[in-house]
Parts: structure tokens; sequence; C-alpha cells
């Protein structure tokens, strides 16, 4: 499986644009899949372009949640592409609902968590003032869990899936919210990780510079610098 960060606010191919905002895309599953669109459609179709990636080719569109800075490139990837699916919350606005019924692509509303396809699922429906979901795959050196921006609480997502799918969690990676926290509160949060068997961590978009600096501490070798354009592969064996 292959992961590759097209839009993020923090850099690591000199290529491209940073912006906030986030989205990947994951290939080398029964189905290609983008998770999120960042925030703006110009610069998430120039990422890809850059890196290669066919809008055409891809199967699948997964939304984390509502916000802009990762639903604001849903329309120009639209535009490109009228035969993937959208997965989405119930909660969405009809604006956005509306802006896909109007291609000819089709959304799946997802409230409980649920397989999209094979080795790929959602978590469901988690969180109450900002409700968001997140991505589960199964791979054989555990889970591999996706975030937009952690709203629910990183912690909280990644015990929700480890419930759910029974497996022990090999990285997470994405959006943590963790852009405000001291150092206690942050420290407290990566034991958390710790004891929950999380193998290795990736922290970008919303998650803060010091969250960053102390996941590294703390994880060496195990920690994942994202930025725009890393690749994350992740081998069956």
């Amino acid at each position: 499986m292959k992961i590759t960060i097209i839009y993020d606010n923090y850099p690591f191919d000199s290529r491209l644009k940073t912006e906030w905002g986030f989205s990947c895309f994951i290939e080398g599953l029964e189905k290609t899949l983008l998770f999120d669109t960042g925030g703006n459609g110009e610069i998430l179709i120039s990422n890809m372009q850059k890196l290669g990636i066919d809008p055409q080719s891809i199967d699948a569109v997964f939304l984390s949640h509502e916000h802009w800075d990762h639903t604001g490139g849903l329309g120009d990837f639209l535009e490109l592409n009228q035969k993937a699916v959208v997965y989405l919350l119930p909660s969405f606005p009809q604006n956005i609902k509306k802006s896909i019924e109007n291609t000819d692509n089709k959304y799946i509303e997802i409230a409980n968590p649920a397989n999209l396809y094979e080795k790929v699922a959602s978590t469901g429906e988690l969180g109450t003032a900002i409700k968001e979901q997140s991505l589960a795959i199964e791979t054989d050196k555990g889970l591999v869990i996706i975030t937009g921006c952690a709203h629910p609480g990183i912690v909280q997502i990644i015990e929700t899936a480890k419930n759910n799918f029974e497996q022990n969690v090999y990285l997470v990676l994405g959006g943590f919210h963790l852009g405000g926290y001291g150092d206690n509160e942050l420290k407290k949060i990566i034991q958390q990780f710790r004891k929950l068997d999380v193998r290795k961590a990736g922290p970008c978009h919303c998650s803060g510079d010091r969250c960053r600096e102390l996941f590294k501490e703390e994880y060496k070798d195990d920690f994942v610098e994202i930025g725009v354009g890393k690749v994350i592969l992740v081998n069956g064996k």
C-alpha cells in the first residue's frame, strides 16, 4: 500500500504548494481512494499533476468532516472525475451534498462503523460539536489510521478503531488537532499512544509544531515526518 500526501500546510517536496488543509491518496488496495480534498482545488489538482496522479483514476473520495480545509477541493476534483463515489457523514450540510448531486457522482452517507471495500473501513461518525469519521486500513503490519482533524479526540479515534477492528495499530497519521496544547498535555497524549501500542506516528496539518517535536523525541525512528509530497509505503510483510 502506498500513501501520498497531496495537500498539507507542512512542506516536504519543494515542487509542490503548501496550504492550510489536508489530503492524501491511497493506492495498492482493491480501489484507489482520495482522503479529503484540501481547501483549494487549484492547489489540489496542481499537486496531483506534479506527483503524476491522474484524478480520473481515483475510485472513491473519503471526506472526514465538513470543514472547508478538507472539502474545499471537492468541486474541482469532481469536474475531472465523474465516477468516484464520495463517502461522507449524514450531518454534512446540504450545500456539499447538493454539489455532488449536481454531478454524475454519487455519495454514500456513513453513520456507523462500516467497511467501504476490502480492508478499508470508516470508524463511523464520532464526536458531538464537530462530527468526524476517520479511515482504518487493515494491513499485515496492523491498522493504519488516517485522521482529518481528530476533532473528537485523537485518542478516542484510536481506541474506537482498535475496538472495532480488533487489530494492533501500526501507524496513525493526519491532523491530531493538538496545536494549542502545552507540553504536559502533549506528553500525556503521547503516553496514551504508547499504552495503545501505536507503533508509528505521523502528525501533520493541525497537530502543531510542538506536538510534532515531542512525538519525534519519543518515537525517534518510528516518527513519520509528514508534509506535502511525502510517500509512505506499508508493505505486506
